[in-house]
């Protein structure tokens, strides 16, 4: 026998993917004893909220199925007992594990059990193998399976698989890949495990709290769990994550629907708390920005705006966004002296009065002579233009605010933007117009607009406007 203790191999359908607002549909055990005993146990559960018709169509489990199935409440101490004890076995066990957790947890009940995840250990003894999900393993193993997405067949599914690695692998190795997949990570001493457990692996925003509720780290990933972890445990953690992580008193998670929305999160966030272990960002009343206009002598100039007195999203002929005016005169004339431009004529040199001045660029040899009338205006335009084209501003493209539709799993949100703006995220039409309606539109934000000009440009990017909005 693979395991000196009894092992529950378990499946459980559910309303949909997230552990903490979706519920279990069903529950599958396939229970193997030491002595090579198996017995099996199943049962539907009722919700108590409505199955979507994809899951429907997934599972074949309907509302009508589970209408007269007992609830997780009154099935809550026959399978804690069915459990307690054993190894939980799943396919992708964070998943059924993070169902099963949640479920206790709203009846104010503890649940802990040691899990062995199928997946990793798949990979780990068949890394010759590209996929490794349950159809994989059904392939491999030779089955034929009529009832699919079904927690009591995909659980055999399990037990078939854990019987099997006997005859493929020795039981040295068998051993080694189990105690490396049911290995635990090796946390701070003063953090307890469970502060992690509930972690979901998927997109989202991860809070690090110290003594007396400081703030200490706001971060994001596409894998949460993993990513708190490598603060955590990881072997090349920085100097300053290994004190960030001995910090740590309390962490807090939220989900979203993608990277866009982990990244929206993210910023508001930081900007709002201020954490001790992120950088200090810039006020947005110090930004500075070139804006072309008709010059004296004729062409185009630059004159330095505050960000008081600009509309970033409207204008259409701003260049660059700088923290300070000395940083912002810097880029120009390190611009100016790579592309031979005229310091008079861009106007970081005034002219002398009434007459045409060589400017020091000139007398260097790093001008083309504007500023005494060797160089056209409009030539000089042209190559102004041309230097200054990936400084450029983008102008808002829209006629009013936008939302940026995202999805995770069978979960929809909407980011409201306008003029590079962000305003919100919302889950349905109501909450569209509430963000839309509600309050000034924030200032603008460098790193915002760095962000979603970025994220406008990818493929699959979907807009949609704010008066197509009604019908989401």
């Amino acid at each position: 026998m693979l395991f000196e203790q009894a092992i529950v191999c378990l499946d459980v359908e559910t309303t949909g993917a997230n552990p903490l607002t979706d519920r279990v549909t069903e529950i599958g055990i396939v229970e193997m004893m030491p002595d090579g005993s198996v017995s099996e146990w199943s049962t539907l559960v009722n919700p108590q909220m409505p199955i979507p018709a994809f899951i429907e169509n997934l599972t074949g489990i309907s509302d009508g199925m589970v209408a007269d199935a007992p609830t997780f409440s009154q099935l809550a101490d026959e399978l804690l007992q069915r459990l307690e004890g054993r190894i939980f076995v799943a396919h992708n066990a964070r998943f059924d594990y993070a169902f099963i957790k949640n479920e206790f947890k709203r009846l104010e009940r503890d649940f802990y059990a040691e899990t062995l995840c199928t997946v990793r250990l798949s990979r780990r003894l068949y890394s010759q193998h590209f996929k490794h999900n349950l159809d994989s393993l059904i392939q491999r193993l030779g089955l034929e399976m009529t009832d699919r997405h079904r927690a009591l067949a995909d659980a055999r599914v399990l037990m078939y698989f854990l019987r099997r690695l006997p005859q493929e692998h020795a039981a040295k190795t068998i051993h080694q890949a189990i105690t490396h997949v049911m290995a635990k990570p090796a946390l701070p001493a003063h953090i307890p495990e469970g502060m992690v457990d509930d972690i979901p692996e998927s997109p989202g925003v991860y809070l690090f709290y110290g003594d007396d509720e400081e703030s200490l780290y706001v971060g994001r990933s596409m894998r949460m769990r993993s990513r708190v972890l490598e603060h955590l445990t990881g072997g090349r953690r920085s100097a300053r994550e290994l004190r960030m992580a001995q910090q740590v008193k309390r962490i807090e998670w939220r989900e979203t629907t993608g990277e866009l929305g982990a990244q929206l999160l993210e910023h508001v966030l930081v900007k709002s708390m201020q954490p001790g272990n992120h950088p200090r960002q810039k006020e947005i009343n110090a930004l500075c920005s070139w804006q072309m206009v008709d010059a004296p002598m004729g062409g185009k100039m630059l004159v330095l705006k505050q960000a008081s007195g600009i509309d970033f999203g409207r204008e259409s002929n701003l260049y660059g966004a700088f923290d300070s005016s000395r940083r912002a005169t810097e880029a120009l004339r390190n611009l100016a002296e790579a592309h031979k431009l005229c310091l008079v004529q861009l106007g970081l040199e005034l002219p002398a009065r009434g007459k045409l001045t060589p400017c020091f660029g000139y007398k260097t040899k790093k001008c083309r002579g504007r500023c005494i009338g060797r160089e056209s205006s409009g030539q000089h335009d042209l190559r102004l233009l041309e230097a200054l084209i990936k400084m450029k501003l983008q102008t808002w493209p829209y006629t009013g605010p936008i939302g940026i539709r995202e999805t995770f799993v069978g979960r929809e949100e909407i980011h409201i933007i306008d003029h590079w703006a962000y305003l919100g995220t919302a889950k349905d039409a109501t909450e569209v117009a509430t963000i839309v309606s509600s309050g000034p539109k924030p200032a603008f934000d460098l790193d915002l607009y760095k962000m979603l000009v970025k994220h406008l440009k990818q493929a699959g990017t979907q807009v949609v406007t704010i008066d197509g909005l009604p019908d989401y």
